[in-house]
């Protein structure tokens, strides 16, 4: 429990400091508070993600629990229906490519087999 604490904190802290870093990483000394930070987070002694994971985290998860629920219930549903939407597409064109192969190759086939016999027509002696 105390690591998953710790890597949802850590998480949300990378994902604030992606867009942050740009405007306040020219203030002196940024780069040590943010390891001192990270170092207090992943602390056993100081409990830094523990205490900030109950603090802040849990209680903005409990309250959007059922909005969160349902984006994702909706999400597996819009999932389902674009996996079956892409899935009867690549059959039918599979499908498409299958028969327009099939299509080339007997084209193909039978114009390979007219020239040999032209040409063995060609090959018969004139009895004449």
């Amino acid at each position: 429990v105390r690591w998953m604490m710790y890597w949802i904190v850590f998480a949300l802290f990378m994902a604030t400091e992606t867009f942050t870093d740009l405007l306040i990483s020219w203030f002196p000394f940024y780069y040590e508070v943010k390891m001192a930070f990270v170092l207090w987070l992943l602390s056993p002694y100081t409990r830094g993600a523990s205490l900030l994971y109950r603090r802040f985290v849990h209680p903005t998860l409990a309250r959007k629990e059922k909005d969160i629920d349902t984006f994702l219930v909706r999400t597996r549903e819009r999932g389902y229906e674009t996996m079956l939407h892409f899935g009867k597409r690549g059959l039918n064109l599979a499908a498409t490519a299958a028969v327009q192969a099939a299509t080339k190759s007997q084209g193909a086939l039978a114009g390979r087999l007219r020239s040999f016999s032209m040409q063995d027509l060609r090959c018969i002696p004139d009895e004449g």
